[in-house]
Formats: structure tokens, C-alpha cells, sequence
């Protein structure tokens, strides 16, 4: 057996059949060079977005498990058209969904997590010489044999656990990004490219809203001391390694600038403490077959308990329809966008006055301000997001 690795190929890299088979050959050229390999794929290109807006269409709320079974087909589609492309190239591989592969899942629907990984069937192909193509995202329930989706961004989670799970030296992670930016590329034209980072920085980041990677799976690759490469898709020279090395900084050095386009408020009235106002927001989300959200914070005032909390834009949408209804569980005003900056040494600095005047320099005021170790936010306005983005880049990046 040769040596094994893990790749995950995200959505741009599938995102038409050209690029399926330019994915292909890369693969065939790995196997080649004598690797065994084991592909997780996204759905192509913004096809779960499109899906979504279907669903939709047929269903203005459409019910959770029957939501996973339908998304669950991007990624199916990818495995299918990837394996045919090698299987062309005379590269001996097989496909198989998130279920197939073993992996199983607690039984929430549409923010499934990954409890345990049962890859019989993987080390049986792989045996055999085969590349194993696995649909990321998705996983099942051994309880129910419910077929549940991780969450936007789950691929990456689904590849970090076959990575723990046969012990590979280092999980890549294929994107059409050339690594880890300081800030969104498509705001900020010429961002900062990091050539390494350690876990908790890019963790805070992903936290925080960072698109190169979903947090869930750099927590797992954390836990479970898995090494991650981002590699560009285009170019194998240029790549971000993830790390548990420590930083050496400790001055006011600001890494990068990330965001959430929606953070929500919602009130859990007539409480009397913090556990009884998450209870009900519990049962809130029983009721309505959702997953958690993201907390990001909470506290309670008088006998309310406020919560600020972000999703992906489906999930705060099913939310909100569910709680109009809702007699104690109230969204109490319009989202806010929020600006983090992680950095060292934020704790015992200035940064905390330093941020919200160079933002009022340009009239944008800021609303609240959270602080944690690595990692300053900030709320505004939405419609002051992509602003406050490129004026604090320029100010502590650039």
C-alpha cells in the first residue's frame, strides 16, 4: 500500500465539466507518482445554492429531513461525474455516499455532527488499488438510518474525519483560493496570503466568519491533531499549512479581517435565568426541526434572555419564519453585520479604542464591540460591512 492521502476538492473546483476532468487527471497524476487517495467533493460549483431556491419553490418552508435527503444529491452528482472522469483516464476508482462510507451522525437534521466513522467499505477499495470518491456533507443516523447533512461547509468536516480516521499525515484541502487571505478576496483585491498558521488563529477566523474552511472542521482537525494544507487549485506551489505550533507574537499584530453578513437577535422572554431561556429556545428548535445556530453570545436582562446568534442565510430564514408564531421567542430588531479582526495581543491593548475611531473617521458607527483573546468584533450595519472591511484592512493589514 502506497502512501494514503486525503483530498478534498471544494464546489469551484467541480463547478463545470471541464474542471471535473482537469480534477481528474490531477488525481490520475497523484496515483501515478504511487499515492492512494482518498477524494471528498462538494456539490458543483453553487449547485446546493440552487437546489435551496428550488425547494423553495416547490415548498415555502420545506419540512427538514425531506430538505437533507434533496441536498444531499449535489454532492452525489460530483462523486458520480469525478469517478467516471477516472475511471476514463484507466485510474481504477469507486464512489460512495456519505452513508456508504460510514459515516455516522447524530440525528439532527441540516446541522448533523459526526459521532462516529465506520470505514469498512473504504479499506475494502482501497485494498483493491482504487481511488475511493466519497460525497462530502452528509452522513447518516445508525439510530433512525436517516440520511442528515452537516451544514454548509461540511464537507470539509466529512475530509478532517477521514483524515483522523486512517491517520494520514496531512488532509488537503483543494480550493480555487490561493490559501488563507487576511480578508475576503472578493472585497479586498490583494489581500495577505499566509503560508502557515496555527490552529487557533484560523479557528478564531473561521469562527468569525472566514470562508476558507468551516470552523467544525478545524476544531476536529484540532482535536484531533490532523495537519491541514490549503492548497489553490490552480497552482500546488502556492498552499496554506495548518498547524498546532505556537505563535511567537505577542504585540498588536492584526491577521485578518473576517465577517458575518447576518448576525440575529433574539429575545426568550418571562425567564428567570439562562438556563430556563435556553430551553425554551430548545424546544423552539424541536418544534420547528432546526438545528442550533451559531451562538456568538447571550445574556439575560431582567427576566429576558438575549441572544446573538448567525447561520447560513437558509437556516436564519426557516428561523425566522418559525418565530413569528412563537409566543416567548422573539427576533427584537433588523441583523447586523459584524467585523472581526483576530489578532495578538489584543487583550491589554488599544486595539479596542484604536478600531472604532478609525471606522468613525469615516462615519460608521459601531454598534457593540465583543473581545476574546485572538479576536475583536465589531457590529454595524449591514449596509456599512464591505466599508468597514476595506478601511480597517488598510489601516492595520495593508
Amino acid at each position: 500500500m502506497g502512501n494514503l492521502v486525503v483530498q478534498k476538492y471544494g464546489g469551484m473546483c467541480l463547478s463545470s465539466p471541464e474542471k471535473i476532468v482537469a480534477t481528474a487527471k490531477k488525481i490520475a497524476r497523484r496515483v501515478q507518482h504511487g499515492d492512494q487517495i482518498i477524494v471528498i467533493v462538494s456539490a458543483m460549483g453553487k449547485s446546493t445554492d440552487e437546489l435551496i431556491r428550488l425547494a423553495y419553490q416547490v415548498s415555502p418552508h420545506p419540512q427538514r429531513r425531506e430538505l437533507d435527503m434533496f441536498l444531499s444529491t449535489g454532492e452525489r452528482i460530483s462523486m458520480s461525474l469525478l469517478t467516471m472522469a477516472l475511471i476514463d483516464l484507466g485510474v481504477k476508482a469507486i464512489s460512495f455516499t456519505g452513508s456508504q462510507a460510514g459515516v455516522f451522525t447524530n440525528h439532527s437534521h441540516s446541522n448533523a455532527k459526526i459521532v462516529d466513522i465506520k470505514a469498512h467499505r473504504i479499506e475494502e477499495e482501497l485494498k483493491k488499488g482504487k481511488v475511493v470518491v466519497l460525497a462530502g456533507f452528509q452522513g447518516v443516523d445508525p439510530t433512525t438510518k436517516e440520511i442528515t447533512t452537516l451544514g454548509r461547509g461540511g464537507s470539509d468536516t466529512t475530509a478532517v474525519a477521514m483524515a483522523a480516521a486512517f491517520k494520514v499525515h496531512c488532509c488537503e484541502i483543494i480550493k480555487e483560493v490561493e490559501g488563507l487571505c487576511s480578508a475576503d478576496p472578493k472585497i479586498i483585491s490583494y489581500p495577505k496570503i499566509y503560508p502557515k498558521i496555527n490552529y487557533n488563529e484560523i479557528l478564531e477566523m473561521c469562527f468569525w466568519g472566514a470562508k476558507v474552511l468551516h470552523y467544525r472542521s478545524v476544531e476536529l482537525a484540532k482535536m484531533r491533531k490532523v495537519p491541514l494544507e490549503i492548497h489553490f487549485a490552480n497552482n500546488t506551489f502556492n498552499k496554506t499549512l495548518v498547524h498546532g505550533e505556537k505563535s511567537m507574537f505577542e504585540n498588536e499584530k492584526v491577521l485578518a479581517i473576517n465577517s458575518h453578513t447576518e448576525v440575529h437577535h433574539l429575545e426568550v422572554g418571562n425567564v428567570e435565568n439562562l438556563a430556563q431561556g435556553f430551553k425554551e429556545m430548545e424546544s423552539f428548535l424541536a418544534q420547528t426541526q432546526l438545528a442550533w445556530p451559531q451562538i456568538l453570545a447571550s445574556a439575560l436582562e431582567g427576566n429576558t434572555l438575549k441572544i446573538m446568534y448567525t447561520s447560513d442565510l437558509e437556516h436564519l430564514g426557516a428561523m425566522a419564519h418559525g418565530l413569528q408564531k412563537h409566543p416567548i421567542c422573539k427576533i427584537h430588531r433588523p441583523p447586523l453585520s459584524s467585523i472581526s479582526l483576530t489578532c495578538h495581543g489584543s487583550v491589554g491593548s488599544d486595539l479596542w479604542r484604536k478600531i472604532p475611531q478609525a471606522l468613525a473617521e469615516n462615519n460608521i458607527p459601531v454598534l457593540k464591540i465583543l473581545s476574546s483573546p485572538l479576536t475583536l468584533t465589531l457590529l454595524v450595519a449591514p449596509e456599512h460591512r464591505e466599508l468597514s472591511i476595506k478601511q480597517l484592512h488598510e489601516k492595520f493589514i495593508s
